[in-house]
């Protein structure tokens, strides 16, 4: 199984590269942030992706997630949810068999980073009712926070930046305390240039000047089961690079499998 998350920063500027990604990628979950549409915004080609079953969740300009499972995973329309602590269209699970998945959206904080650090800390109190339920959960995002130094270029980084402060680091942490693995560093721990997401100037991207903002977190009950988990830096005209976690799920019944 293939899982992606991608923040396109804007789905109706990039259809066409959205399109073609899913084409050439074939993820069986699709997690896309900040598509910056309500569902009535979307051409049809998006609003009912080929061979997808779709759930889009934004409002005008601003924000919003999607979450798409291919129909070869599942025969019948999945029931998509918005948890608690969603506001703002920033929040989308799925469940698919055992496994719960999510596409999500953490607000930068650039204009209220208290609004930040409460969305961080419901996220984390959800999260922990899967660890305690024994429920295997699979988080996809845009999360907006550097877990460390490593996930921030040397000229990028300052304490006081949101996305590097202190106290949203230490939330993230707890939210890993809950049972979750960051797939992307257990399985590259040393790589310095992992980075997700680079300023839209200077060069940045082709300079890979970036930070690493977008996961995939798992958790730890699965853990074994990921195979790879790839940042593709060259798609695509967002400020953002699609990540993929590739699952392999043979033998075990927590997940339906694709063909």
């Amino acid at each position: 199984m293939k899982i992606a998350t991608w923040n396109v920063n804007g789905i109706r500027a990039r259809q066409s590269q959205v399109h073609e990604w899913i084409e050439q990628a074939r993820p069986d979950v699709l997690c896309l942030q900040e598509i910056k549409a309500a569902p009535e915004q979307l051409p049809l080609t998006l609003c009912e992706l080929e061979n997808y079953w779709c759930c889009w969740h934004g409002e005008k300009g601003y924000s919003g997630v999607g979450l798409h499972v291919r129909k070869d995973i599942l025969s019948d329309q999945p029931v998509f949810e918005n948890p608690d602590f969603d506001f703002e269209c920033r929040a989308v699970t799925v469940r698919l068999g055992a496994l719960t998945i999510a596409s999500i959206y953490v607000p930068n904080g650039g204009k209220d980073f208290n609004a930040k650090l409460r969305f961080l800390s419901k996220m984390e109190e959800w999260a922990s009712g899967f660890l305690v339920a024994g429920s295997p959960l699979i988080v996809c995002g845009d999360l907006n926070v550097t877990r460390c130094d490593i996930d921030v270029h040397p000229k990028g980084q300052k304490k006081t930046a949101i996305g590097q402060r202190p106290e949203e680091r230490a939330l993230f942490e707890k939210l890993l305390s809950r049972g979750l693995v960051d797939v992307g560093r257990t399985l590259d721990p040393n790589n310095d240039r992992l980075f997700t997401w680079w300023a839209p100037w200077r060069n940045h991207r082709q300079r890979n000047i970036g930070w690493r903002i977008d996961y995939i977190l798992v958790s730890e009950m699965i853990r074994r089961l990921v195979v790879d988990c790839v940042v593709f830096r060259n798609i695509g005209t967002s400020d953002h690079a699609p990540v993929v976690a590739t699952f392999d799920l043979t033998g075990n019944n927590i997940a339906p499998e694709g063909d």
